[in-house]
């Protein structure tokens, strides 16, 4: 799995369809045909940035 912000491999899962990047510090969700990516705020709450496609 690779981050769909920054191409960092460094990804771990958090929840189902859940995923974060060590490298860039966002959340992402993966659906059927779009990722939803999430800033992650000091108190952990986060707030949706993008909402892309998702490829394949």
């Amino acid at each position: 799995m690779t981050c769909p912000v920054c191409g960092g491999r460094d990804v771990g899962k958090v929840g189902a369809k859940q995923y974060y990047c060590r490298e860039c510090c966002v959340e992402f969700v993966v659906r059927r045909d779009r990722i939803q990516v999430y800033q992650v705020e000091d108190d952990g709450t986060l707030v949706e940035v993008a909402e892309v496609e998702a490829l394949g």
